[in-house]
C-alpha cells in the first residue's frame, strides 16, 4: 500500500473538494452489498458520523473482503469522489485496502443493532465504539475543556490538592481509607485500637471527599483558584445518581460575598453550555434523538424535555433567586404536597430538600433554574457564613431541570470565634485543622465558593439518565471493572 498521511473522518466530511486520492483508517461499522459492489460504514472516532467507503468487489481478493467484518480496523487508500447518497456530501472509492486488525464476527459483542445500556456497561471497554457513548465522550472532552478556558479568561489559577488527605470536608465520614498497614496483622495501642502511628502517613488517611479545604488555602493568598480533580464517596448507594470516584471543579475566591458567588456560578454554567452548542452540535443531535426514541412510549407529560431546547432554556432565562425559607412556604403549599404526591413530604423549616422537591420548584413552579440561598444551619457544613439570625448559614445551590442540584456552595466563614464554634458544636477536633484555622488567624477576608459535580454536568449536557453513562469507567458498590 501507498503510504498516505492519515485524513481524519471529521476532516474530510467537512469538505466537499473531490478527486484526489487520501487514506483513511478506522473501525468497520457495517459492511453490505452484492458480488459487484460493496459499501463500508467506517468510523475512526472523530465525529458520530461514519464515512461510506465503496468497494468494486471485482478489483479485490475475495479472501481480503471476507475479513472485513463489523468491528475489524482497517486502512484504505482511495478517491474522493461526490456521494450518490443522502446525509454526506463525500465517499471514497476503494483503491488499497489493508486489515490493520482483524474481528471474529462470532464473538464480537458489538453487532450491528440496538444494545441496552446495561448491557454496554457491562462491556465498557468496547462501548466507546457505539454512537451513543462516542458522542458522550467527546462531549466529555469538550466540557473539560470548557472549564478550564473558562477560568483561564478569568485569571484564576488551577490548583490541584491532595487526593490523599487526613481531613473530612463535607464532615459525612462516608471515606475510603488509605494504609499500607498488614491486614492479617494489625499493630494495636495498648487500648486495642488500630496504632495507625505505624501507617505510611503515621496518622489515618483517606481519598479526599473534596478539594474545597486546601482550594481556601490558596484563594486566601492568590485571589481566585480552582480545583479539578476526582473525588471519592464510600456511600453505599446504588442509584442513577451517585458514584464512588467522580470529578469535582471547585473554585474558591478571596474578597466574594454570597451575590458575587451566585454571579459566578450562573456565568459559569452558562457558559459552559452555550460551549456545548456551539461546538458539539452534532452529537448533541444524536443524542437528542437518542433519547427522543427512547422516551417514544412514554406519556407525553412524562417525556424530558428535548435536549437541545432544554440546553436552550438554561442560556434564555436568568436563574431565579430565593431563601430556602421561601421555597419551603412554596412547597408546603404546593399541590403535589397538599395531595401527598411527594415521595418526602414537607413539613416545614429545616426540611431537607431532595431532588423532587428541587425539580417541581424548577419545572413546574418557576420554570427557570433556581438559585436557593440561607439554608438552616442544621442540615449545612461547618465552614459555611452563619446569618445573624443564628438559625440559617450563607449557602447557595444551583438547581436544574431534570437533575435538581448541579451546584453546591456558600460564602465561607471567615470569623475564627465563630467557625470554632461552630466545629465544636459538630464535634469537629479544632486540633486537627490548625492549618485550616490559620487562615482566619492571618489575614482573613470575606470569601467564597461552590462545588460542581462534572459528571452531574454531563447528566444534563447529553440527556443521559445514568450517572454511570457519563464517565468511562463507573465505580460503585460491587463494581470495579476494567
Amino acid at each position: 500500500m501507498e503510504q498516505l498521511r492519515r485524513t481524519k473522518i471529521t476532516d474530510l466530511l467537512k469538505s466537499t473538494e473531490t478527486g484526489h486520492t487520501v487514506n483513511v483508517k478506522g473501525w468497520v461499522r457495517t459492511k453490505r452489498g452484492n458480488k459487484q459492489v460493496n459499501f463500508i460504514a467506517l468510523n475512526d472516532g472523530t465525529c458520530i458520523h461514519n464515512l461510506q467507503i465503496v468497494v468494486d468487489v471485482p478489483n479485490f481478493d475475495e479472501a481480503l473482503l471476507k475479513r472485513i467484518t463489523t468491528g475489524a480496523a482497517i486502512s484504505i487508500n482511495g478517491e474522493v469522489c461526490e456521494s450518490t447518497g443522502s446525509g454526506q456530501a463525500v465517499e471514497v472509492l476503494a483503491k488499497e485496502i489493508v486489515v490493520m486488525g482483524e474481528c471474529d464476527p462470532d464473538k464480537y459483542p458489538l453487532q450491528p443493532k440496538k444494545h441496552s445500556l446495561e448491557f454496554l456497561r457491562e462491556i465498557a471497554h468496547l462501548r466507546f465504539r457505539t454512537n451513543t457513548f462516542g458522542a458522550i465522550a467527546r462531549v466529555r472532552h469538550a466540557m473539560i475543556f470548557a472549564v478550564h478556558e473558562f477560568y483561564t479568561k478569568k485569571g484564576f489559577l488551577n490548583i490541584h490538592t491532595p487526593i490523599i488527605t487526613a481531613s473530612d470536608a463535607e464532615g459525612a465520614g462516608e471515606m475510603f481509607k488509605v494504609t499500607t498497614l498488614d491486614y492479617e496483622n494489625l499493630p494495636r495501642t495498648e487500648e486495642g485500637q488500630i496504632n495507625y502511628k505505624e501507617d505510611f502517613f503515621g496518622k489515618a488517611t483517606n481519598l479526599t471527599v473534596s478539594g474545597q479545604l486546601e482550594g481556601e488555602l490558596a484563594a486566601l493568598a492568590l485571589g481566585e483558584v480552582y480545583t479539578f480533580g476526582p473525588t471519592f464517596r464510600a456511600e453505599n448507594s446504588n442509584t442513577s445518581r451517585h458514584l464512588a470516584e467522580f470529578w469535582m471543579i471547585e473554585p474558591e475566591m478571596a474578597f466574594y460575598d454570597l451575590d458575587d458567588n451566585m454571579d459566578l456560578a450562573e456565568e459559569f454554567l452558562k457558559y459552559l453550555i452555550k460551549y456545548a452548542l456551539d461546538n458539539c452540535m452534532d452529537d448533541l443531535k444524536f443524542l437528542s434523538s437518542r433519547l427522543q426514541e427512547e422516551e417514544k412510549n412514554k406519556k407525553a407529560d412524562e417525556r424530558t424535555m428535548e435536549l437541545i431546547e432544554k440546553l436552550q432554556f438554561v442560556l434564555s432565562n436568568d436563574f431565579i433567586r430565593l431563601p430556602y425559607s421561601d421555597a419551603i412556604d412554596i412547597l408546603k403549599n404546593s399541590k403535589p404536597n397538599k395531595k401527598g404526591k411527594f415521595k418526602y413530604p414537607i413539613d416545614g423549616f429545616g426540611s431537607d430538600l431532595q431532588s423532587e422537591h428541587e425539580r417541581y420548584l424548577v419545572e413546574k413552579h418557576f420554570k427557570k433554574p433556581v438559585i436557593l440561598t440561607d439554608y438552616p444551619k442544621d442540615i449545612k457544613a461547618f465552614y459555611m457564613k452563619q446569618n445573624d439570625d443564628g438559625r440559617t448559614v450563607r449557602a447557595m445551590d444551583v438547581l436544574f431541570p431534570q437533575i435538581g442540584e448541579i451546584i453546591g456552595g456558600s460564602q465561607r466563614e471567615e470569623d475564627l470565634d465563630k467557625l470554632t464554634a461552630r466545629m465544636k458544636e459538630m464535634d469537629i477536633p479544632a486540633e486537627e485543622m490548625w492549618w485550616y484555622l490559620d487562615t482566619r488567624r492571618f489575614g482573613s477576608v470575606v470569601h467564597s465558593g461552590f462545588g460542581l459535580g462534572f459528571e452531574r454536568l454531563m447528566l444534563f449536557v447529553t440527556g443521559m439518565g445514568n450517572i454511570r453513562d457519563v464517565i468511562p469507567f463507573p465505580r460503585t458498590p460491587k463494581t470495579a471493572e476494567f
